[in-house]
């Protein structure tokens, strides 16, 4: 079976205005709308979402994934929501999937509570055409390579538990995606997941060339696919758009 993946940071949907909260309410559907035809041009059967407002201030009070999937025609969605804060500057964002395909178990892990901008990871497994896939939807910490790697060991932490309980059940082992704020070719969370990821077998990073970040002259590439053994004919890219300050990056592979 075929399956395309698209991960996307999109910035709470502020596009590429520096400072959240500047952007009205209206800009920011529409820039989810513009968002929605994209996705309706790449054509994916999964979408890993970051930076994405279930109801906050700061990006509308409105929920984004449920715009968003209304308007990009997905039938399923999940929110894991990382950040939580009511009152006057109320707050509620995190990471989320879209799918055509049923969303069968879903789990949200938060790095940790002690503060605004925390990161985590978003654990489902998608059923497509009678197989069980895996996926991880993360966000590492954007300043602090010792945050990252402590994030890091509780990601491995909580995958080796996964393998030994659910593998039995999984055509491949987890698909890790997301915004990892940091290269792949440094000596820090990207790199070192790639090698301990060597337990669960021959994982490949994807996409291998093209920069994501900034969007409007990328100097770095900070978004990643880990594909496992099992995938297959696999073609990815960085994906040309300025509707936030990162570019979303395509995989398009074989799994089964």
């Amino acid at each position: 079976m075929r399956l395309r993946l698209v991960t996307f940071n999109i910035a709470h949907a502020r596009g590429l205005t520096p400072i959240q909260g500047l952007t009205s309410a209206r800009k920011l559907r529409v820039n989810l709308r513009k968002i929605a035809k994209l996705l309706d041009r790449l054509k994916p059967d999964v979408v890993a979402l970051q930076e994405i407002d279930e109801c906050s201030r700061w990006a509308g009070n409105f929920d984004q994934l449920d715009y968003l999937r209304e308007f990009a025609d997905f039938p399923y969605s999940v929110f894991g929501i990382n950040n939580r804060r009511a009152g006057l500057l109320n707050l509620s964002y995190g990471n989320a999937l879209l799918s055509r395909y049923p969303i069968a178990v879903s789990e949200n892990i938060v790095f940790g509570r002690s503060r605004i901008g925390e990161k985590g990871f978003l654990f489902a497994e998608i059923e497509a055409g009678g197989l069980r896939v895996p996926l991880v939807n993360l966000h590492f910490h954007y300043r602090s390579r010792v945050h990252r790697l402590v994030q890091l060991d509780r990601l491995l932490a909580y995958l080796r538990v996964k393998q030994r309980l659910r593998s039995t059940h999984w055509a491949v082992s987890p698909i890790v995606c997301g915004d990892f704020n940091t290269p792949g070719t440094s000596s820090d969370a990207t790199s070192s997941l790639l090698s301990h990821l060597c337990d669960f077998g021959d994982y490949v990073l994807h996409p291998q060339t093209g920069r994501s970040f900034p969007s409007p002259l990328p100097t770095r590439l900070l978004d990643f696919v880990f594909l496992p053994p099992g995938c297959r004919m696999i073609h990815s890219e960085v994906v040309k758009s300025m509707l936030s300050d990162h570019r979303p990056v395509l995989v398009d592979f074989e799994v089964g």
